[in-house]
């Protein structure tokens, strides 16, 4: 009987942190909703970094934007929040169909695949102006 009063009690314990954590607000499923947001991210992430040219994924979990210097912004989401990385130099990338692969030189940063969608062709030939990395 002890037992059930412990699962009992135990149930209860998680869906009251459960209930704070949606009242709270955290974890939920952040995206970025649309081109504003996305510049506001990227001051975020770069301070002054001001876009000229931006391309969402399909599903918000990541942007590009250029800058009038010619730097691209690569922003994806980290957990809750957002992470970017601006690239000078020439990122492994891959293009398939709709979908653009890129893999800054920064391993902890790591690889992301943007659905750019007509736009991916367009950003694949901007990233191959990008200085070479010559390592």
């Amino acid at each position: 009987m002890d037992y059930v009063i412990q699962i009992g009690g135990s149930l209860v314990a998680i869906l009251a942190v459960a209930w704070l954590v949606r009242k709270m607000g955290l974890g939920g499923d952040v995206r970025i909703a649309n081109e504003a947001h996305a510049w506001l991210l990227a001051d975020e992430v770069e301070s002054g970094f001001k876009p000229v040219d931006t391309a969402i994924d399909k599903a918000g979990y990541g942007a590009l934007m250029r800058d009038e210097a010619g730097r691209i912004l690569i922003l994806r989401r980290h957990g809750s929040h957002f992470a970017g990385r601006v690239v000078t130099k020439l990122p492994e990338a891959r293009l398939d169909q709709g979908l653009l692969t890129i893999k800054p030189d920064d391993n902890p940063f790591g690889a992301i695949t943007l659905n750019l969608g007509s736009e991916a062709a367009i950003w694949a030939s901007s990233l191959r102006r990008l200085e070479p990395n010559n390592v």
